[in-house]
This record gives C-alpha cells, sequence and structure tokens, in this order.
C-alpha cells in the first residue's frame, strides 16, 4: 500500500469545506453522481471515436446503494474508469488553476455560496461533510488493473491494488453522524432527483425496506432496486412538458450552481438542419469570465452522445458567460475537433445559436428593464467584446451595449442617448479612458454641461477599444469628448475683449515654452471654470488607448502628444498672457502637468512639476 500525503493546501481546503458548508450537505450526492455520469459519457464516446474501443459493449448506469448495517453509501458507475495515476492525480491532487482562488473566497463566502464547490472543481471533497473515510475503487477501461484510493481527508491518502469486475469506478462512502440521514431511502430519493433527474443515464437506487404482510405486519426487509430518475435529456422534451422548477435543478446540477439563472433559452430547430439547444445566463459571473483559460460552458452533443464539453468555438468568445448544451442531428458521432471548426452544420448552428441568445436578450432589454439591467451589471463588457470582434452583429449589439450617463441614473444605450438629443445635436458624445468618479469630473465636460449636451461615461477597460472604431450608430457619429474637432457644437471661442487682455499672448508664450512636449496651444471651448486641458488630435490614439494596448500585449505605439487647451477667461491664463519668460514657463509646465493628471495620464518629470509648482506657490 503507497502512502502519499494532499498535495499543498488540500488538508486546509478540507477542514473549510467540512466546517463551512454543513448547510449545503446533500450536494456530496449531486457531485458523485454527477461524475459518474462524465465517466459514462467519456466512454460513449470512446466507443464512437477510439479504434481501440470499437465494438466494445457496455450497459451504462449508474448505481447508489445504501447499507445501514456497515453505514456506508456507495456511489458506482460502469464508466470509463481511472488507473494508479489517474487516481493520484484526479483526487490526490487539486493545486490547479481556480483552487487557490476558491481557498480565498470561502470562508467568508460558502455558507451562502456553495456553488463555489463546483466552480473550482474540486467538487468530489464535498463527500467529507458527511464522511470517517472514502473509498474509490477504479479499473480503467481497456486495462487489466484496479486500484482502490483510500483517505479520511486528514492529511493522507493511500492507493493500493484492489480487484473489481469490469471497467469503471465505485465511491464507497462511511458515512459520519452528520451523514446518517443520507441512508434513509425518503432522504435520498428526493436528492437525486432534485439534482440528477435529467442525467441521461438510468439511476438505480438499492436499499433494504421493511417488508409488510396482506395484514399490514412487518415480516422482515425486502431488497428495493428501482431506477429514480427520467433519464431523458431535458433539452429534448417538448417545452410544453417542461417546468420552471426542472429547467433551474438542471441547471444548478448542470452548472454546478447552487443560485437560480437569471435566464434560460429552449430550442429546437428543425428543417434543413436539425438541433436542440438550452442556453443559460448565469445570475452572476463565471469566476473565469476573464481568464485566458476560461473553461467553455457548453457542451455537444450529437444524437444525444456526449461529444465535448472543451470546445471554445461552439460560441463567440464574448458569448462565454452562457451555461448550456447544443445537440445536433447531423454531426457525425465521430467528429473531431479540427473538423467541428470548419464543418458547415456546426457554423450554421453556431450562427442561429447567436442569433437567437442577442434576440432574447433584445426582447429583456424591451419587456423586461429590471431584468436585463441585472444582466447588464454582470455581462456588458463581453457584449462590448462582441461589439469588437462580431462584425455581422454589430447592429443589434449596438442596441444590447449600456453605459453610464452624465444626464440620468444607471445606464443607458445608444437608443435612449438619441431620444434625448438636443435639437439640432449632431453627434453622440462619450469620455472613457478612468473610472467613472474621475471621467464625471474632467474638465472636459464643462462646456457641454453646461450647455445641456449628455455625455457618455465609459469607464471600462476597453470602451476606448471599442468606440474609437465602433462607426456611426443610424448614421449619428460618435465622438470623443477629449477629441479635437468633437467641440464643434459647442459655442465659439471665448472673445479676449470681454474676458479682458490680449490672450493670444497666453497662447505664444506656451507654445514656446512647451516647445515639442506639445502638438499644440489654443483656445478652448470646452472649459468653463478650469485653466486648461488636454485633447489628442482627431487621428492620433488617445493617451488611455496607448495604455490599453500596451496592457494587451500591442506592442509600442508611437509617442502622441497632446494638444493643451487655455480657457481664456481663467486668471492663470490672464496672468500667463502677462508674465515674465521665466514665469511664463513655470506657468505653461504647470498648466500642461495638471491637465495631464487630471485625466489619468502620467508626468514625464513629477520632480521637474513639483519644483515649477513650488516656485509659483512661493
Amino acid at each position: 500500500m503507497a502512502q502519499h500525503h494532499f498535495k499543498t493546501e488540500v488538508a486546509r481546503l478540507l477542514d473549510l469545506i467540512v466546517h463551512s458548508l454543513y448547510s449545503h450537505k446533500e450536494i456530496f450526492i449531486r457531485e458523485l453522481v454527477s461524475n459518474s455520469s462524465d465517466a459514462l459519457d467519456k466512454l460513449r464516446y470512446l466507443t464512437l471515436s477510439d479504434e481501440a474501443f470499437r465494438g466494445f459493449a457496455f450497459e451504462p448506469g449508474i448505481r447508489v446503494v445504501l447499507d445501514e448495517g456497515d453505514k456506508t453509501l456507495v456511489v458506482g458507475d460502469n464508466g470509463v474508469g481511472m488507473d494508479e495515476k489517474e487516481l493520484e492525480d484526479n483526487l490526490g491532487t487539486i493545486a490547479r488553476s481556480g483552487t487557490k482562488r476558491f481557498l480565498e473566497k470561502l470562508p467568508d463566502e460558502a455558507k451562502k455560496d456553495s456553488n463555489l464547490i463546483g466552480q473550482f472543481g474540486v467538487g468530489f471533497y464535498s463527500v467529507f461533510m458527511v464522511a470517517d473515510k472514502v473509498e474509490v475503487t477504479s479499473k480503467r477501461a481497456g486495462k487489466e488493473l484496479a486500484f482502490r484510493w483510500t483517505s479520511d481527508g486528514k492529511g493522507e491518502y493511500s492507493i493500493e491494488p484492489a480487484e473489481r469486475v469490469g471497467q469503471g469506478t465505485e465511491v464507497r462512502v462511511h458515512l459520519n453522524a452528520e451523514g446518517i440521514e443520507y441512508l434513509k431511502r425518503w432522504t435520498t430519493e428526493p436528492v437525486i432527483k432534485k439534482y440528477s433527474n435529467h442525467i441521461a443515464y438510468p439511476i438505480s437506487l438499492v436499499s433494504e425496506e421493511p417488508d409488510f404482510d396482506e395484514k399490514g405486519e412487518k415480516k422482515g426487509t425486502k431488497r428495493v432496486d428501482a431506477v429514480v430518475n427520467a433519464a431523458t435529456a431535458l433539452w429534448r422534451r417538448p417545452k410544453a412538458e417542461i417546468k420552471d422548477e426542472e429547467y433551474i435543478e438542471f441547471y444548478k446540477s448542470f452548472a454546478a450552481e447552487d443560485e437560480a439563472p437569471l435566464h434560460w433559452i429552449h430550442t429546437h430547430a428543425e428543417g434543413t438542419i436539425e438541433y436542440a439547444t438550452l442556453f443559460y445566463f448565469p445570475a452572476k459571473a463565471p469566476f473565469d469570465l476573464y481568464r485566458a483559460d476560461y473553461k467553455s460552458g457548453v457542451k455537444l452533443y450529437v444524437k444525444r452522445v456526449f461529444i465535448t464539453d472543451d470546445e471554445k468555438e461552439l460560441l463567440p468568445v464574448y458569448l462565454r458567460f452562457v451555461r448550456g448544451v447544443i445537440d445536433s442531428e447531423d454531426l457525425p458521432l465521430n467528429v473531431s475537433r479540427e473538423i467541428l471548426q470548419q464543418n458547415r452544420v456546426m457554423t450554421n448552428i453556431r450562427s442561429g445559436s447567436v442569433k437567437k441568445i442577442l434576440g432574447e436578450l433584445a426582447d429583456m432589454a424591451r419587456l423586461n428593464p429590471e431584468k436585463y439591467a441585472s444582466f447588464i451589471a454582470q455581462f456588458n463588457r463581453p457584449l462590448k467584446e462582441g461589439l469588437y470582434s462580431d462584425y455581422p452583429n454589430r447592429d443589434i449589439l449596438l442596441g444590447l451595449v449600456r453605459f453610464k450617463s452624465s444626464s440620468v441614473e444607471g445606464w443607458t444605450g445608444f437608443a435612449d442617448y438619441k431620444a434625448r438629443m438636443k435639437e439640432g445635436q449632431k453627434a453622440i458624445y462619450y469620455i472613457a479612458g478612468g473610472p467613472e468618479d474621475r471621467l464625471r469630473k474632467s474638465p472636459l465636460l464643462e462646456m457641454y454641461r453646461k450647455e445641456g449636451i449628455e455625455i457618455l461615461i465609459c469607464d471600462d477597460e476597453i470602451d476606448e477599444l471599442v468606440l474609437s472604431g465602433l462607426g456611426p450608430y443610424e448614421k449619428i457619429e460618435i465622438k470623443s469628448v477629449n477629441r479635437s474637432g468633437s467641440e464643434s457644437e459647442l459655442g465659439t471661442k471665448k472673445d479676449e475683449e470681454a474676458v479682458g487682455g490680449d490672450v493670444t499672448a497666453a497662447v505664444e508664450k506656451a507654445k514656446k515654452a512647451l516647445g515639442e512636449a506639445v502638438k499644440d496651444v489654443r483656445l478652448s471651448r470646452r472649459l468653463d471654470e478650469s485653466p486648461a486641458c488636454v485633447v489628442v488630435d482627431s487621428d492620433d490614439p488617445s493617451l488611455q488607448f496607448r495604455e490599453l494596448m500596451k496592457q494587451l500585449g500591442g506592442g509600442e505605439l508611437p509617442d502622441v502628444k497632446p494638444i493643451l487647451e487655455l480657457n481664456a477667461a481663467h486668471p492663470l491664463v490672464k496672468r500667463l498672457a502677462a508674465a515674465a519668460e521665466a514665469e511664463a514657463e513655470d506657468l505653461s509646465r504647470v498648466l500642461l502637468g495638471q491637465a495631464l493628471l487630471v485625466e489619468g495620464a502620467p508626468l514625464a518629470d513629477p520632480a521637474d512639476f513639483a519644483a515649477r509648482l513650488t516656485r509659483l506657490l512661493a
């Protein structure tokens, strides 16, 4: 017998699960049955796709056996099974990509959020909430040897050779005081039906039950062995026959979530191509939504045979939050990933699914704004990614994305903005490139606000990237307020005589003092209270855009020199107009520096800025 220690942090993880999730004990049954279903899926697929398994015959099924005498609950299957190395890799090592984050979140959130167990791929370990000891006996399909993994969940486990007839896995749970209730059929059967009724393989529940004679007197016990689930793929059943509760419980089991989904879409497509889809929108964003190694939430079936749950091409990347099933009648059962990505049938299914999902979101936005606001709070950014990457669906996505606004509370879309535009207004205006509170205080908004022109507040990191290349919305230009030329709808430059003094001198002195540090210096139409602001030329990338491209690994973009705009009515600008050369240089550099700081841009030489500011204050 080989004795092993759990890998790093496993003992801590097990302790947290056991002590934080007692209110969700029953999910251990969900996790064990789900693992058995996955093992059956994998073996069934091998018999269709792998030459080594051609002709391999088996009747897929799952058995749950309750033994009150031994105080054990056993979940067994005849699926693909595991060899010695797989037992160690799958049950002895959990220090994977999501585990550390799981450990960080679990103490605070576990009691209210047991779906974390499924999300982070550590579902098997939930069994230690109810177990003194767990034995996993498994034999890999096509192999001769079986092995047994044993642990009490307190830091060590052992793996040793074992005996098993046929391939598959048996998990024997030695129940502790917290788990004794699951030895009763009336406790365990409803749990199986609740979480696993949809599983397409029969789940037999075996137990010893009282046996009564014709007079109703107990004469002993009898062995009851009965299938307790519907064993029918939920997505293949007619929608009219399915209750909301069934959709919700399927989602919880399928997606390893404890919270009900926000929305679902069930479709049966017939005609040239026949397929069924069942898609869910989660109530909360998955933890890996913005990770490059995110896990696809959509499973592909062909004629109800599981093919893959690791194919990210089933839906576009920006819809990676969607959970669900695609089941095709027209794809070959042995379809490979390479063929899948180029297959005409799959292309049509994908295109139809995207249109259905986006159409459903459009209906939600129109018919149920509160629900759509909940969706946007979680998934607005992925939709914006779609604007950047999915040109064929650009028009409907334009109607779905939302932004904050300088004029109204909450979320607003392009259509809402258009409806509120001033008479004669020619463009939709936005400001991007920083947190919301800083954008709202930007000097760039002063005259727009004074003249009643609404500005979209775009504080997502990708807004600058998406909006800068968007083009018109319903023939209306979309303009950034931090670009030269976007101020054309504002009033004329302040009259120099009205503000007093020849402020042209301020512009000339600033140009001389700043030299190559700026592209130009000019009087501003957009400033009302602040002395200065910076903008970029209409053809140049903004300062924020350059920073974003650097973060995305887009390489170094050419340096962009800002345009400094001065408020002719401000006392500092008047002072600049009358200043001697040395003071004029300090004033010009400080005005440029503070304008850059307000826009969140770094200073090239903070020490020089501080020295000049000190001289002016002194």
